[in-house]
């Protein structure tokens, strides 16, 4: 049977692969969505013995279609952001404590007890609309801190800075997440010299500036926030587990998902390390809709199983996945 105590405590990638095969055929056999998609690839599932021979369902599937691996109710919908007249991905989660288990855990084997933290969010564009998984975390991580400290901010910088300026003088451990055209809003306000903050950003400039490349937008926000390096979180609304970047923007997953990299010319086939392609997700607590994900990033891994993310398929770079899509 898979738990999420089975899924949360995988501690090698022996057990990784085992699990990801079993709920493969799991979801094979519950999600019609998934099953559909892998009988117009002619998958024979007898024959899926190993990572690299799992359909990855196309992640736009979760734009137009209920992708779902049980019958049980759905307790909540998150849905991407986008702009009006744009079709917004939904994930139906019928069990928010997997959700719930994955964040938790993976922040603890990154960064440790929650509870050693402030943590300051800086995510208008996500407060501003419902249904976004990255709030329901980070207002789940607020109040886990346990301390009155810790909220969100909207617009109201000059008390985000008071505040960040105070509560880093003091000694206390920081964590400010924010979304990357706010970041740069905020130190454009003030130039800060911070020692006990760490800042993330959570990517995307969500219309607001133009998008500028990694290593010119961290180093932007390493001086302006006075910090030697900046962290990334890499989430989406289609994933319940995040990877984390602890800086130069090489992320690593926690031990229930992994990333794969396939051939932009070829979806069905990977490149070796160090070499670009797209990004495949397996997240095993995807476990009641959909586990095998093609993205839209492209990324490289490294041989550690770190991986980068370098940006995102344009509509001429996406001939692999012509033949994925239905």
């Amino acid at each position: 049977m898979i738990t999420p105590e089975v899924i949360f405590t995988i501690s090698s990638h022996k057990q990784f692969e085992k699990m990801a095969l079993k709920v493969f055929r799991f979801q094979h056999q519950n999600n019609v969505v998934y099953n559909q998609f892998c009988e117009l690839l002619k998958v024979n599932v007898h024959n899926v013995k190993s990572l690299q021979h799992i359909p990855f369902l196309p992640i736009q599937f979760f734009k137009t279609h209920e992708v779902v691996s049980t019958q049980n109710q759905i307790q909540e919908t998150f849905t991407s952001s986008g702009t009006t007249g744009i079709i917004t991905s939904k994930h139906l989660v019928t069990d928010i404590t997997l959700y719930e288990q994955s964040y938790r855990k993976a922040f603890a084997n990154f960064y440790g007890n929650i509870e050693d933290f402030v943590v300051l969010a800086l995510l208008p564009s996500y407060l501003e609309r419902e249904g976004s998984s990255l709030i329901y975390m980070v207002k789940d991580l607020i109040e886990l801190t346990n301390d009155a400290e810790s909220g969100f901010y909207l617009n109201n910088y000059s008390e985000l800075i008071e505040k960040l300026i105070k509560l880093d003088a003091s000694g206390k451990n920081i964590l400010l997440i924010g979304v990357t055209y706010a970041l740069l809003d905020l130190i454009e306000l003030h130039k800060f010299q911070l020692k006990n903050t760490i800042i993330m950003e959570t990517g995307g400039m969500k219309g607001k500036r133009k998008e500028i490349i990694r290593e010119d937008l961290h180093q932007i926000l390493c001086l302006g926030f006075g910090v030697s390096s900046i962290h990334s979180e890499y989430g989406m609304t289609e994933l319940l587990s995040q990877a984390y970047s602890l800086g130069n923007g090489v992320f690593e997953c926690p031990n229930w998902m992994s990333i794969l990299i396939r051939d932009t010319e070829d979806a069905l086939s990977y490149v070796g390390t160090k070499k670009t392609g797209g990004i495949n997700v397996i997240d095993l607590a995807n476990i009641n809709s959909c586990s095998f994900i093609a993205t839209q990033d492209l990324g490289k891994k490294y041989p550690n199983n770190s991986f980068e993310v370098l940006g995102r398929f344009d509509n001429s770079d996406i001939r692999g996945c012509n033949l994925m899509v239905v």
